[in-house]
């Protein structure tokens, strides 16, 4: 995937695309590949690098959403459990089954859950998982040894899927790449192109050089999560806000926290949220809040309360208190929710995805969750199909493999994430030994990923390769700061940067990851 390439799809296109997205996370990239699937053209615009916001930062969890059952909307739990076994059939390297234990502290609680975690098996039907069962409090122990026992009466354990979501992110994008679409980032939409008051194109301005070129377009896609409404109020001054949004933040722990291979789900907390701890790249990752907020960022902060919230839940189930110093790394996302009534309960709203169309045709996709991206590209790309009078062509992506699909696992687990990609990076490694040396002693990679990275999955920053291409800011912010100087070393090097860019990007890096430490 070379950005090169993208960048002159986009800028001598000799006619309208069929399909313009704007936003480079779940939604546009699931847009793109559908969209690029049918046959049609497309370009995508992404204002930082692809997946930088929300679809960076979940819990990483393909799920159907216990919660959502709780709550009665039993269609979105359907919707949500046939995506999640598509999407482990579809791209079996990043995603698979985790097993989850809820404690039961309470007599009544084990029937309670055990009959609602049936019901949910029951949904999945035969893109099912493993059905759960109900646990003694021996076996619950057994599966989760550092949950808390006092007053510990036994457990239920069930499976949801678990993910990368920046992996599966640039996975998408290479998919699309390859189905012939223009996949940028670093391009931001600054203004849209009208012809008599229909939405005819884009203006979009090349981040790193600074030129300014129009794209035009039969259709254009506002996929921009919780920036939806800023570019709804550029083609509408007067539009209403429609969005809502949400923040969650979670914690990062050491593996001793949580030493099994099960994870603990809480059903309910105190703001009504469930909470999650969960065995992930060798570390534990604990969360989620939901806090209203009343404004947007590319880099939000956790709260205090909402530090001291998750901080004290983790504390409460797990036999051994964790201490602020174990804490290696916490990072907030945003959820673009779809306003109902005032909007300030955003733990009521919900993760139903919205299709909205403006009078001049723009098309925004706004809410959903990463499980659902799939079918929300599906319902978005129909749609446009009519808006744009685009020749009416079925989804081709329920069965369709994601780029790096393969069954085989590399022996290397930090390889085995790029799916049939890990042996090409392999032979790139065999090439030049010195590639081999690993980026840290406390992190998991090699630097030959990084030139990897570089070449092939359109990494541009030092933050791109420790933020998302590799985990390495979410799996130990401080010790990211500490490798950043050898990334930009590496990345100076393939992309013909000086010293100066060197020091440029180890700066802003260090700066950026400082947030990330508790």
């Amino acid at each position: 995937m070379k950005r090169s390439t993208s960048l002159d799809r986009a800028q001598s296109a000799d006619k309208p695309f069929d399909v313009i997205i704007i936003g480079g996370g779940a939604s546009g990239l699931g847009a793109a590949v559908d969209a690029a699937s049918r046959g049609h053209s497309v370009a995508l615009f992404e204002q930082a690098d692809f997946a930088k916001g929300t679809s960076s930062r979940s819990t990483k969890l393909v799920h159907g959403g216990v919660r959502y059952l709780q709550q009665g909307n039993v269609s979105l739990v359907l919707e949500a459990l046939r995506e999640r076994g598509r999407l482990t059939q579809n791209a079996p390297h990043l995603v698979r089954s985790q097993a989850f234990v809820i404690p039961n502290y309470s007599w009544w609680e084990g029937p309670f859950y055990g009959i609602g975690m049936k019901v949910y098996d029951q949904l999945a039907g035969r893109l099912g998982l493993a059905p759960s069962h109900h646990l003694s409090r021996k076996e619950t122990i057994e599966q989760i040894p550092t949950v808390e026992q006092e007053s510990l009466v036994g457990g239920v354990i069930y499976h949801d899927g678990q993910f990368d979501d920046s992996r599966l992110a640039v996975n998408l994008a290479q998919t699309a790449e390859a189905l012939g679409a223009a996949m940028l980032n670093y391009c931001r939409c600054v203004g849209l192109v009208k012809e008599n008051d229909v939405v005819a194109g884009v203006e979009v301005v090349d981040q790193e050089t600074g030129k300014q070129f129009t794209v035009r377009g039969k259709t254009v896609i506002n996929a921009t999560g919780v920036f939806a409404d800023d570019l709804r109020q550029m083609d509408d001054p007067k539009a209403k806000e429609i969005i809502a949004v949400s923040q969650g933040i979670h914690i990062v722990l050491p593996k001793r926290f949580l030493p099994g291979d099960a994870a603990i789900m809480i059903p309910k907390t105190a703001d009504g949220r469930v909470l999650f701890a969960v065995p992930w790249h060798d570390r534990v990752v604990v969360g989620t809040t939901d806090t209203p907020l009343h404004q947007h960022s590319l880099e939000p902060r956790a709260l205090e309360e909402e530090r001291e919230f998750v901080f004290t839940h983790a504390c409460k189930y797990l036999s051994t208190d964790p201490t602020p110093d174990d804490v290696l790394s916490i990072f907030a996302g945003l959820r673009p929710l779809v306003k109902a009534g005032d909007g300030t309960d955003t733990a009521a709203l919900s993760r139903d995805h919205s299709i909205i169309i403006s009078g001049s045709g723009l098309i925004t996709l706004t809410g959903g969750k990463w499980t659902t991206y799939r079918k929300m590209a599906e319902d978005v790309i129909d749609q446009a199909q009519t808006l744009g009078g685009l020749a009416d062509r079925r989804c081709e992506t329920e069965e369709m493999h994601i780029h790096g699909w393969t069954r085989a696992t590399s022996d290397k687990p930090n390889l085995a994430l790029y799916g049939s990609d890990a042996l090409k990076i392999e032979d790139l490694m065999k090439e030049n030994p010195a590639l081999k040396e690993p980026l840290h002693a406390d992190l998991p990679y090699q630097r030959g990923e990084v030139v990897w990275q570089v070449r092939e999955e359109m990494a541009r920053t030092v933050e791109d390769v420790l933020a998302r291409r590799t985990r390495s800011l979410l799996l130990n912010a401080r010790v990211s700061i500490e490798v950043a100087p050898v990334v930009a070393a590496l990345m100076a090097k393939e992309l013909g940067k000086d010293e100066a860019w060197e020091k440029a990007q180890v700066e802003a890096y260090t700066e950026l990851a400082k947030g990330y430490i508790f």
